[in-house]
C-alpha cells in the first residue's frame, strides 16, 4: 500500500514539475513589481526561509519591441537606440577611441546540464524567456563616427569564439573570456576586425555541467592582473562540491605569466565587477541562490575582498545557514562576509558600471548603474530594469533609483531585458537588452560632450 501510494505521489510531482505552467503560482497578466524595501539597501531585513518542494517559476515570455516602442526613463533623460538587429548581445565594452564592442553570445553546450526533472523544467523556461537560441559566438564592433548618438558601423569584430562574455583592453591586447578561458588578441586602435584565434592566457572552469557559463573580467588598474567571474555549478551544491572546484569565485590571473589564484570564494554567480575609484576597490554584483522564497536570497551589490568568503553554498547573506546542503561546514560560516548592499530577492543582478563622468541626471553623479535581467523564482516578477545605487564616500548610500523600465508590459510580456552596462566616450549609457536585441542608449541632451569617435 505504501509502495503504490508513493508511486501515485511520485507520478503526480512528477506531471506538475515537468508541465512549466502548473509551476506558475503568480500572475502571467502583468509586469515586475518593485522588490519590498525592506529587501533593500546595506541592512536587509531577511524574511524566514521558505523551502519550495516545487520551485515557483514566473517568467515573462519573449515577445520583442513593438514598433514605437522602448524603454521607460526619468524625465530630461533621452532614450534611443544606439544599434539594433542584434543576435542576443549580452555584453559590451567601451574602446578608448569610441567604439563599442558587444557580445552576441548564449550558452555552450552543456550535456551534464539540464538534467532530470528540474533540468527539464529549467530548460522550458529558458526558452520562454528567449534565452535558448545558438550562441552567436562573436564580437561586434559599433561605431558612431559622427557623434550623433547611432552607430552607423555594425561589423563582426572577432568570431569563431566560444561563449564569449567579457572583455578587457590592456595596452595593444585584447582579452576576451570564452567560457572555458582566456584568449589575448593583438589589437590596434581604430580596427574594426581582428583576425586569427589568439592566444590563451588562462583556463577557466567550463566542462560539460558548466552551469553558470559566463565568465567576465576586469583589468587591474596598472594592467598587470586581470580579475576573472566563475559561477557555481548548482543553486545550492547539490551536484557535490567536487562539481564546484574552482567556481562560485573570482580569479585573479596574472597578464605577464598567465598563473592564477583564487582571489575570493563563496560568491554563488559574480558578474559584472567595477572600480569604485575613490578607495580603488574591486565591486562585483551576485546572483544568490533560489527556491527559499520570494524575498530570498537578495541578490547584491558588494565590495570584494582579498581571501574574503561570501558564505556559498554553505550561508547566505553573511552567516545565515542554508540547512539544504548536505555536508555543513562551521567553520567556513563562521567567517563568512555580508554583502554590502541588497537588490532584492531574484533581480538577477548581472551588468555592472561605475558612473563618472556620465550624461545622466545629476541624482546618478557618484554610484553605480546595475542591469537586472529579471527574476524566474518569484511569484511575482522582480527585475527587468536598469538601477542606479548612489554612493558616498567610496559606499553606497541610499535606495536604488530606477534609470531604465518597461521593459515587460503589463501582460507580462517581455519586450526587452537588459543584461550588460557601459558608458560610451559622451557620458550615456549603454543598455544591451538580448530580448530586444538592441543596444539602448540613455543621456540628457546637452550633458553628453560633443567629441565625435575619432578613428584613431
Amino acid at each position: 500500500m505504501r509502495s503504490t501510494h508513493f508511486m501515485f505521489a511520485a507520478s503526480a510531482t512528477l506531471l506538475a514539475v515537468l508541465s512549466l505552467d502548473a509551476c506558475k503560482v503568480g500572475p502571467t497578466d502583468r509586469g515586475p513589481a518593485p522588490s519590498p524595501p525592506a529587501t533593500l539597501g546595506p541592512s536587509p531585513q531577511l524574511p524566514k526561509p521558505d523551502e519550495q518542494t516545487i520551485p515557483i517559476v514566473q517568467v515573462a515570455e519573449a515577445k520583442g519591441w513593438p514598433p514605437g516602442m522602448k524603454p521607460q526613463a526619468p524625465a530630461g533623460v533621452t532614450v534611443t537606440a544606439f544599434a539594433s538587429g542584434l543576435t542576443h548581445p549580452r555584453w559590451l565594452y567601451t574602446l578608448p577611441n569610441g567604439d563599442v564592442l558587444v557580445a552576441e553570445t548564449n550558452a555552450p553546450e552543456r550535456p551534464e546540464d539540464g538534467k532530470g526533472i528540474k533540468g527539464k523544467v529549467m530548460k522550458k523556461m529558458q526558452a520562454k524567456a528567449g534565452a535558448a537560441v545558438p550562441s552567436p559566438n562573436r564580437i561586434t564592433l559599433l561605431r558612431d563616427a559622427n557623434g550623433d548618438g547611432v552607430a552607423e558601423l555594425k561589423t563582426e569584430f572577432l568570431s569563431g569564439l566560444n561563449s564569449p562574455f567579457g572583455m578587457a583592453l590592456i595596452g595593444n591586447d585584447l582579452y576576451v573570456a570564452n567560457t572555458d578561458a582566456i584568449l589575448k588578441f593583438r589589437y590596434t586602435l581604430g580596427a574594426t576586425r581582428i583576425n586569427g584565434r589568439g592566444t590563451q592566457l588562462t583556463d577557466l572552469p567550463g566542462g560539460p555541467l558548466n552551469h553558470h557559463w559566463t565568465k567576465n573580467i576586469i583589468a587591474s588598474k596598472n594592467g598587470d592582473q586581470i580579475y576573472a567571474t566563475v559561477g557555481s555549478n548548482s543553486n545550492v551544491a547539490e551536484n557535490g562540491m567536487e562539481a564546484e572546484e574552482g567556481r562560485a569565485a573570482i580569479w585573479e590571473v596574472d597578464v605577464a605569466t598567465g598563473e592564477k589564484r583564487i582571489y575570493a570564494t563563496g560568491i554563488r554567480n559574480p558578474n559584472g565587477m567595477a572600480w569604485e575609484p575613490e578607495n580603488d576597490q574591486l565591486w562585483t554584483v551576485a546572483n544568490e541562490r533560489d527556491e527559499l522564497g520570494d524575498d530570498l536570497v537578495p541578490d547584491y551589490l558588494t565590495s570584494v575582498r582579498q581571501g574574503g568568503f561570501y558564505g556559498w553554498p554553505y550561508s547566505y547573506y553573511g552567516q545565515h545557514v542554508d540547512p539544504r546542503v548536505e555536508r555543513q561546514r562551521p567553520d567556513l560560516v563562521s567567517k563568512a562576509l555580508p554583502p554590502d548592499y541588497a537588490l532584492g530577492a531574484h533581480v538577477a543582478a548581472l551588468g555592472l558600471v561605475y558612473s563618472g563622468g556620465n550624461a545622466l541626471p545629476e541624482a546618478m553623479k557618484n554610484g553605480m548603474f546595475i542591469g537586472e535581467h529579471g527574476s524566474w523564482n518569484r511569484e511575482v516578477p522582480a527585475g527587468y530594469k536598469v538601477v542606479f545605487v548612489p554612493f558616498t564616500g567610496g559606499k553606497p548610500n541610499g535606495m536604488p533609483l530606477d534609470v531604465l523600465t518597461g521593459f515587460v508590459s503589463t501582460r507580462g510580456e517581455a519586450w526587452g531585458r537588459p543584461v550588460g552596462v557601459a558608458l560610451d566616450r559622451r557620458g550615456a549609457l549603454l543598455v544591451a537588452d538580448d530580448v530586444g536585441n538592441t543596444i539602448w542608449r540613455a543621456a540628457v541632451p546637452g550633458k553628453e560632450t560633443r567629441e565625435k569617435v575619432a578613428e584613431r
